[in-house]
């Protein structure tokens, strides 16, 4: 399996063990990176032809996986 950019240890590498431990303890955490994820992946696969898309299918992604980057920011920041 290739690398998808953009994993949650790559967007905040300094924070590893907080991610590791809000994975753990913080349902809403586990929630919003799971979905992080999926629509991660799915530009991933966008991105690198495996799946057709229109540009606005794939700005939507976009938009919504800096939401969802923005919200786990925030939850890293009140961890840290």
């Amino acid at each position: 399996m290739s690398h998808t950019p953009h994993e949650l240890h790559d967007e905040f590498p300094e924070a590893g063990d907080i991610l590791h431990k809000l994975k753990i303890e913080n349902a809403h955490f586990q929630k919003l990176s799971e979905h992080y994820h999926e629509v991660n992946r799915e530009i991933h696969r966008i991105d690198s032809g495996v799946e057709a898309s229109s540009d606005e299918r794939s700005e939507d992604l976009k938009k919504q996986r800096l939401f969802l980057l923005d919200e786990i920011g925030k939850l890293v920041s009140e961890a840290a």
